[in-house]
């Protein structure tokens, strides 16, 4: 097996802004992948769109299994991304909320 390639340095502008999205929206064709990230404020039907990235097929698979793996590298460290509708309403309500330890008598 050969040695594994270096990555390239990556040169960041400095006037590069980072940006916050929410929601983004995946379509496709045969030859690319299109990953439109928006933000959605509350008060404000519309969809502000950011940034369009397109990928090759073969980039997004790439990019798919990075994701999945850094993921996986978080949740090791600060434990397991809870999902919205994963378990019930009672949970996701009153989670942080415990009874005391010793209940007074009536």
């Amino acid at each position: 097996m050969g040695n594994p390639q270096p990555h390239p340095a990556m040169d960041i502008p400095p006037d590069l802004d980072a940006i916050y999205s929410n929601m983004v929206r995946i379509a496709h064709t045969p030859a690319e992948l299109v990953f439109d990230f928006a933000r959605l404020l509350p008060g404000n039907p519309t969809l502000r769109l950011f940034a369009r990235v397109i990928m090759s097929p073969v980039g997004a698979k790439l990019f798919y299994r990075a994701l999945g793996e850094n993921l996986a590298r978080y949740e090791a460290s600060f434990g397991e991304i809870p999902l919205p509708g994963e378990g019930s309403l009672a949970n996701d309500l009153f989670r942080s909320i415990h009874p005391p330890e010793n209940p007074p008598e009536s």
